[in-house]
């Protein structure tokens, strides 16, 4: 069928859309009052990861079922969602989300689609264009987004078959080519005001919202196609030969295996330490609280940077492993004859997808700033309280903690306290004007990820007591370590001068000094092994 979906044929991906149906593969977010199965977060990363291997056929899915299905769940009138929800359960209704335009993009704010009630009440009209709409060319029902009366931005649903709203051609991708992308035409398109979605001028919470969701979708994919990509990426190193011997025994494959198992062996813990918060979140919820859905919503929103950190994260991680498959592949790798191609273009999109990494790496500093300013989190007196205490800090007073991964764990509590340090003299210098500061917050927001990538590898690890996992947090805490160095090495310049600045500095190399160098090849190699003797992604969800 993979050949089929990539030559845009439809009628097959629709096929495929209505068996995903039956299996309740398109309903697990759904509540069970709508006909959908109302699963745990877990469960539903469980089948975005296994889906994500699927390259068009995940990306036509997950549009369906999150940004495509999710809106009406959390936002729709009871009306709305008996009327829609049944079919987007059963994969008779395609779902689309429709916001970007020609001239906005990431400033989704600045959008020009207009929409005008009727003097009578009873409906809107609308005008106006979208471009790059997935699953266009297969939707029934469009998640749009226009402002009434040109200034109050709204959200409203749209039957493909209204008069005045025109799907574009195809667009000719890069990637993805059997994903449907289309643009839209909407031309005195009328529609009842009861398909408004949630309320006027509200529909940026419906907008960002919806995006947290999806972003957190892309990371688990994002796992699955890496742990695809790794498995084909063995079995090719085990049958090729050169030199008399199979390239899997070569010391600088291993290294890329090792390389790839890692990175998305930090990549799903992230995941699924997500998934395990926001269930334990929702499950404080009462599914008869008539307000349940808008509070499932809130608790989502709690964990808007975990959401930009994995779709930040994930997305690199995937074109890391996509690269390295391709070398491993060697001129193979470069010909559609062999899977390594087609992974390798597909990937590139996601760093764009759900917003681009650039535009949520400002978002993870800057929702952290935000909470602090409002007093929620007490980000700035930890910050301000890290630099004073890094200052004065003597190694020799450094001891690990008992337990186990006791070296790994005063690592992670010295890279919390480097990136605190950054960010206490960042909102002291910048303050308010720190979201003009870009190099700075893309840093931060580096830093961040770090931070939680090893402290969930450490929980993980630790949970699990798996040994090669303890030694990939041995391993990851010494990169993240050298990481936030380097990068506290290039803003700090730009924020302080003279003795302040060596001062700081110092500080850091303090911090640092003390994450001791692990044997890396040791290291590298036991995961290649392990990796190469299972003939894939060595490690199972737990």
């Amino acid at each position: 069928k993979s050949d089929e979906i990539e030559a845009q044929n439809f009628d097959t991906l629709r096929k495929l859309m209505l068996k995903a149906g039956e299996l309740g593969l398109l309903s697990v977010d759904i509540p069970e009052e709508y006909g959908g199965l109302g699963l745990d977060k877990v469960s539903s990363m469980l089948i975005a990861e296994k889906l994500g291997t699927q390259g068009s056929f995940s990306v036509t899915w997950g549009a369906h079922t999150g940004i495509g299905t999710l809106p009406i769940v959390f936002f729709g009138t009871k009306e709305q969602k008996e009327k829609y929800l049944p079919g987007l359960g059963t994969g008779e209704l395609i779902g689309a989300y429709a916001l970007t335009e020609p001239g906005s993009g990431s400033d989704a704010l600045s959008i020009k689609t207009k929409a005008v009630l009727s003097e009578d009440g009873s409906s809107y009209i609308l005008n106006g264009s979208k471009i790059f709409i997935t699953n266009a060319g297969l939707a029934d029902l469009f998640t749009l987004f226009a402002k009434v009366d040109g200034e109050k931005f709204t959200a409203f649903l749209i039957e493909k078959d209204t008069p005045g709203f025109t799907i574009g051609p195809e667009e000719k991708k890069l990637g993805l080519k059997g994903s449907s992308t289309c643009g839209l035409s909407l031309e005195n398109v009328k529609i009842p005001a009861s398909n408004l979605l949630g309320e006027v001028g509200k529909g940026h919470r419906i907008a960002f919202g919806i995006l947290n969701i999806g972003r957190y979708k892309l990371g688990v994919g994002a796992v699955g196609a890496s742990k695809r990509a790794i498995k084909e990426s063995i079995g090719y190193a085990k049958e090729r030969v050169q030199f008399g011997k199979p390239i899997a025994e070569f010391g600088l494959i291993q290294d890329k295996i090792a390389r790839m198992v890692v990175r998305t062996f930090v990549t799903e813990s992230m995941a699924y330490r997500l998934a395990g918060m926001l269930d334990l979140q929702l499950s404080q919820i009462d599914h008869n609280d008539p307000e349940y859905s808008k509070k499932v919503w809130h608790a989502i929103a709690e964990y808007a940077v975990e959401c930009s950190i994995l779709k930040v994260y994930g997305s690199e991680t995937l074109d890391i492993v996509a690269d390295e498959m391709v070398q491993i592949y060697g001129g193979y790798g470069y010909t559609q004859e062999y899977p390594a191609e087609q992974v390798y273009r597909d990937s590139r999109i996601n760093r764009i997808f759900e917003g681009t990494n650039e535009i949520n790496r400002l978002l993870i500093p800057g929702m952290l700033m935000k909470r602090a300013l409002e007093g929620r989190i007490p980000l700035i007196p930890k910050a301000m309280e890290a630099v004073k205490s890094s200052i004065t800090l003597l190694p020799s007073t450094l001891k690990a903690p008992e337990g186990e991964l006791g070296r790994e764990r005063l690592a992670l509590s010295l890279l919390k306290r480097a990136t605190l340090l950054n960010a206490g003299i960042a909102a002291d210098k910048f303050k308010e004007s720190i979201r003009e500061e870009q190099e700075v917050l893309a840093a931060l927001a580096d830093m961040v990820m770090e931070v939680f990538g090893l402290e969930s590898i450490i929980l993980r690890s630790i949970k699990t007591n798996n040994n090669l996992m303890k030694e990939i947090a041995a391993l990851y805490a010494f990169e993240a370590a050298k990481k936030i160095e380097k990068l506290s090495q290039e803003i700090l310049p730009y924020m302080l001068s003279g003795d302040e600045l060596k001062t700081m500095l110092g500080a850091i190399r303090k911090l640092i000094r003390p994450i001791d160098p692990p044997p890396r090849i040791n290291i590298q190699r036991a995961i290649a092994k392990t990796a190469l003797d299972k003939g894939e992604y060595p490690f199972n969800v737990v």
